[in-house]
């Protein structure tokens, strides 16, 4: 029988890719979203479209209970929906912050907490929270974004050893920054991104910095395989960055003292201290 994959956030970017990556593997895909789309995806016996909001417990509790109807069980969990916000932080507005984290950390955390019975019945099954590269290396002007995705962070390592007893494993996929994607448009609070005069000058450095990346984006495609290797590697893997620039800042991280990655990351984003 083919595995059973749910993924959030389904309408565009990374979920619509790896929804169609998992169809085309043979895999059976519930995709879900706010507001289901007919005509996202092409008509298959193995795709159930089904609405799903993060920051509605009931929504997440009857999208499990009709998808376990339809296919009997739910092998691997995707929690793939998500908002950003570009911003000064000093402007960013508390309804910002709050409807990132109900979304980025508290939707977040919910769905685990839903799933896991179900997997525990089961006996098995994945879980694999999708956070972004700013858990790697934050980003300046993103810092409320990285505070939400941080949070998961840490919280899917601690769930990995608490349900791990029990047969199911947590994963991270981070993906890095994908221009493609409506990361701005989807962004809290109506997508104000707010720059005061203070910080003019370090913000065009900083989009002028991604401009002149040293490595290529993340595309979609590239979070859609890294989930999959994440949804099929029966080992120990924990941490799954997805695209070149989050590859090559989970290598400075890892081969760089703390110092001098800082020092890497104000060079690379424009971000160099006053003296």
């Amino acid at each position: 029988m083919p595995s059973t994959i749910l993924i959030t956030g389904c309408s565009s970017g990374f979920g619509k890719a790896t929804a169609s990556f998992f169809l085309a593997c043979g895999w059976n895909v519930i995709a879900t979203m706010r507001t289901p789309q007919p005509g996202l995806f092409e008509d298959s016996d193995q795709l159930l479209l089904l609405p799903l909001d993060v920051t509605q417990p009931d929504s997440i509790a009857d999208a499990i209970g009709k998808s376990v109807a339809r296919f009997g069980k739910i092998d691997v969990f995707v929690n793939n929906a998500g908002i950003g916000y570009f911003g000064a932080h000093e402007a960013v507005p508390d309804e910002a912050i709050r409807q990132l984290f109900e979304t980025n950390t508290f939707g977040v955390m919910a769905a685990n907490r839903a799933i896991i019975p179900h997997m525990r019945g089961n006996g098995s099954g994945t879980i694999i929270n999708v956070t972004s590269s700013v858990g790697i290396a934050p980003m300046p002007l993103v810092a409320a974004y990285t505070a939400s995705k941080y949070a998961i962070e840490g919280f899917s390592e601690s769930l990995a050893y608490e349900t791990g007893v029990l047969g199911i494993r947590v994963k991270i996929v981070q993906p890095g920054l994908a221009p493609t994607t409506h990361f701005a448009a989807n962004s809290a609070a109506s997508g104000d991104h707010p720059i005061p005069p203070a910080y003019s000058g370090h913000a065009a450095r900083y989009f002028q910095s991604m401009q002149d990346y040293p490595t290529g984006y993340t595309t979609e495609e590239d979070v859609a395989k890294a989930v999959h290797a994440a949804a099929t590697d029966e080992g120990d893997g924990f941490r799954y960055p997805a695209g070149a620039d989050s590859a090559m800042l989970a290598g400075l991280r890892a081969s760089l003292p703390e110092q001098e990655f800082i020092r890497r990351i104000r060079a690379m984003t424009g971000s160099e201290p006053a003296r």
